[in-house]
């Protein structure tokens, strides 16, 4: 859209949600509208305002704005990067886009990879900062922004800094956070429904997604709702989602499509989720969000809404639990704690319980900020420097595996508690380069735009002010959350077990999914790459399937990583 004067042109994804309060206080400064839309808005706040106006928007965005009369180019990403925006800056040429993509079209000579950060996607199975797997393509990151100008980034700064990095107090009684809590969740819910198409709403029948609808119903009782039957044995540990999801329709009176996915499908599918993903993100989830946008698209649903975002604001995930035992790590002799290490590596990885205390141990003899980083990985390095090449670990060099995770908790105060340091861990790094990545493209892909109420600023800024000890209450992830929604959902939905929004793949890796895998990381394909070790893979690919390691997501990071490099580095 370009300015009522030509002197500013605006390209724009996403949504303004406190477009209509903005727009207000414009026309009585004496700005004139000629449409209705949110971009025209944000042209005229830019003329008022200039860079500033960034504080002023809550919503989901990726912005690229040329300003004619400075002859400079701005970009910017919403605050907690739901929406996604690459750049590349090569031989005096700039480029930006959604999608690494369309960068390659532009710039075909970006293709070297960054070794540190394939590392860091094997480590992760995602990765955390601004890297991607190409050298000269980065992630602009969330809350970020940069003025170019001549095709070189004249300044690059943070407009928005998540509520830990300014030490905002958490200062909230209960009855304050558990009323707090329920207002601006609705709040979130009710302007994120406003729409010029219909609105829908994932629903797995999990606390997040089930608050969500049923503030939705609020207001449209006709909601009509998504959710994913992914077919095969699940994985030990975990619940079956689907009686839940239809439990909470039924309670809530509102509609429920389901579409019911196998192993098959799903393996097919797997090139097309890397292409679409852009990165090798080595997670099954991704397809779960495509299979229901596609069906909420052929349902005429344009708009969905989403429950991402609720563990990373008030805890729920396993190692939000894990982390109960830091005080007991403090307090014990490193000699005491690099021996539970020791032993956590030789655990039996093919009992559940077994698995995760190896995690738990895998840390214990790190420091506690490093300690924290390792919560997020899935393999030891030692274990996966065995797997890579004397040329890879060359270009790999010395680089840290949790350098971004490690540098951004070194800024923050030291008397932010474990807690909230690893809330913020998560809202930063898990939720912009993994969840949000994958839930945008994918939904996307399939033309329906998802929205995250539980990402919106005003609620986000509130979260910030309960005590860590109302959101992880002991053993009780979420607990400020389940208590707020008590009234609201059925007892046995709020305290479930949780479970993730994947599939059983350690089942599939060792059983369905062994073609895929003799064609991915076969040794001529391996040779070829020269990323990773034929010897060193093939006999990690027999101890998994013999259940003598759980290597099941390495190996789909290594696949992901292969499939990536055929589409996005052969295929010129």
């Amino acid at each position: 859209m370009v300015g009522a004067d030509g002197g500013v042109v605006l390209v724009f994804n996403g949504e303004i949600y406190n477009f209509r309060e903005l727009r207000s206080e414009l026309e009585k400064q004496g700005y004139t509208f000629r449409g209705h839309s949110d971009t025209e808005v944000l042209l005229n706040l830019y003329l008022a305002e200039g860079e500033s106006m960034l504080t002023r928007l809550n919503g989901i965005f990726a912005i690229a704005l040329w300003d004619k009369r400075k002859k400079s180019l701005l970009l910017a990403r919403d605050a907690l990067g739901v929406k996604p925006l690459y750049y590349a800056a090569l031989d005096g040429h700039f480029a930006f886009a959604s999608e690494i993509k369309a960068l390659l079209h532009l710039l075909p000579e970006a293709r070297e990879l960054d070794a540190a950060a394939l590392h860091r996607y094997i480590s992760f199975l995602w990765c955390p900062g601004d890297g991607t797997p190409l050298k000269a393509v980065r992630k602009l990151c969330p809350g970020g922004a940069m003025w170019v100008r001549d095709g070189q980034i004249e300044r690059h700064w943070k407009w928005y800094s998540l509520p830990a990095v300014r030490g905002i107090i958490a200062d909230l009684d209960e009855a304050a956070a558990l009323q707090g809590t329920v207002i601006h969740l609705r709040q979130a819910v009710h302007r994120q429904m406003v729409a010029d198409v219909p609105v829908g709403a994932f629903l797995s029948g999990g606390l997040d997604s089930s608050s969500v609808a049923h503030f939705a119903q609020e207001k449209d009782p006709n909601l009509h709702c998504f959710t994913i039957d992914v077919a095969g044995d699940l994985e030990d540990g975990e619940t079956d989602d689907l009686p839940y999801a239809r439990k909470v329709a039924k309670y809530l009176g509102l509609s429920l499509d389901i579409i019911k996915i196998d192993v098959n499908r799903m393996a097919a599918d797997l090139e097309t989720m890397v292409a679409q993903l852009d990165e090798p993100l080595a997670d099954p989830a991704p397809l779960n969000v495509l299979y229901i946008s596609q069906l909420a698209r052929s349902k005429g649903i344009k708009v969905l809404l989403s429950g991402t975002g609720g563990d990373d604001l008030f805890t729920g995930y396993r190692r939000h639990r894990a982390l109960q035992a830091e005080h007991f790590w403090n307090w014990l002799p490193q000699y005491a704690r690099s021996g539970l290490s020791e032993i956590g590596g030789h655990l039996d990885q093919r009992r559940t319980w077994s698995r995760r205390l190896s995690k738990l141990f895998s840390g214990a003899g790190l420091d506690k900020d490093a300690r924290m980083v390792n919560y997020f990985s899935w393999a030891r390095e030692a274990d996966l420097f065995s797997l890579y090449t004397p040329d890879f670990r060359r270009l790999l060099g010395t680089a840290l595996t949790g350098a971004p995770m490690l540098e951004f908790l070194q800024s923050l105060d030291a008397n932010v508690e474990p807690m909230e340091r690893m809330l913020a861990l998560e809202q930063r790094f898990f939720l912009a380069d993994h969840n949000l990545i994958y839930t945008d493209k994918m939904s996307m892909a399939a033309g329906v735009e998802v929205r995250v109420p539980f990402l919106d600023l005003d609620l986000v800024e509130f979260a910030a002010r309960i005590p860590s000890g109302m959101k992880q209450r002991g053993s009780e992830g979420k607990w400020v959350l389940k208590k707020a929604m008590e009234p609201y959902l059925p007892h046995d939905v709020i305290y479930r077990p949780k479970t993730g929004f994947g599939a059983p793949l350690r089942h599939w890796m060792q059983h369905n999914l062994s073609e895929l895998i003799g064609d991915l990381m076969s040794v001529d394909s391996l040779k070829r790459r020269g990323l990773f070790e034929p010897a060193a893979v093939q006999q990690l690919i027999k101890s998994n399937f013999e259940g003598q390691v759980d290597a099941s997501y390495t190996l789909l990071s290594l696949m992901c990583i292969e499939i990536w490099c055929r589409r996005f580095v052969d295929n010129k």
